[in-house]
């Protein structure tokens, strides 16, 4: 299994936005804290007097993160339902307060080193994802693609279904380039054949590249791996991925399936990147 969301310093950062008692109510933390299956880790207890109440909510939030680091089986489930939270209570909001803007800006900052640090990617927004399956730009205004490169976020811990996911987003990528230049997509068109009239029409194939040109011959063979990784990645997901039907585990580590995942997102940005060029986008 790859690198779970947790650490200490993540539990540190964490802790820091809920000091001096904001952010959610104990009851709400408490509730998250148990369905995560940490509710033991950092119970709440009102004081009878009054004194402050035992333990604060920053002691709670960085013991129960501390916890998770130990057992870290529900880990994301834990960490992804209090940066929920903390994005209801708006702490990844801007504000017009330039103190409280400054702030946040550090508190942010420091969270998103953190879990840099595990190989974790945390937006602006509070969004948190594997690193290197990001929110890419050339992805957005197509649903489908968008709609796969969600999933490929929230199946970080599956090999089976990232590689899955990948294959499923790379055909979809050719078959989008094929229906902006109109090409008919018939029902038995292979893959292979997908991604080579998808690149013709773009120009990207490794046979439109002028290897008399300095660095062509370098070009062509970037294009001809690219191609290798879409290709690749296809065979993959019939033999390790999900799809016909498959029902033992996969073989393949997470580790491999993100790099796997990192380059295909890689290629799909490449060529709806060239699409865009080609469209005056």
């Amino acid at each position: 299994m790859g690198k779970q969301p947790v650490s200490d310093e993540i539990g540190a950062a964490l802790s820091t936005f809920v000091a001096g008692g904001v952010g959610p109510r104990h009851s709400t933390l408490s509730n998250l804290f148990a369905r995560a299956g940490y509710g033991n880790a950092a119970p709440y207890s009102a004081s009878a007097g009054p004194g402050p109440q035992q333990p604060n909510k920053e002691n709670r939030v960085r013991e129960t993160v501390f916890a998770a680091v130990r057992e870290p089986s529900r880990a994301r489930e834990l960490i992804d339902s209090i940066l929920g939270e903390y994005r209801v209570c708006g702490f990844f909001n801007d504000s017009d307060d330039i103190r409280e803007k400054v702030g946040r800006k550090a508190r942010v900052g420091a969270l998103q080193r953190a879990f840099a640090r595990q190989d974790w990617e945390l937006t602006n927004d509070g969004q948190l994802r594997p690193m290197g399956i990001g929110s890419v730009k050339s992805f957005e205004g197509r649903p489908a693609i968008e709609d796969q490169l969600g999933r490929l976020r929230r199946a970080a811990d599956d090999p089976a279904l990232l590689l899955g996911t990948a294959k499923e987003m790379l055909e979809s990528t050719a078959k989008y380039v094929l229906e902006v230049f109109s090409v008919e997509i018939t029902a038995g068109m292979s893959f292979e054949a997908l991604w080579f009239h998808a690149r013709d029409r773009l120009g990207i194939h490794p046979k439109d590249v002028d290897v008399t040109q300095p660095g062509g011959e370098q070009i062509r063979e970037i294009l001809q791996s690219s191609w290798s990784i879409a290709s690749k990645t296809n065979e993959l997901r019939n033999v390790e991925g999900t799809g016909h039907g498959r029902l033992l585990p996969t073989g393949m580590t997470t580790e491999m399936a993100l790099l796997v995942v990192r380059e295909a997102c890689s290629v799909a940005e490449m060529v709806l990147s060239s699409l865009d060029r080609r469209l005056g986008k």
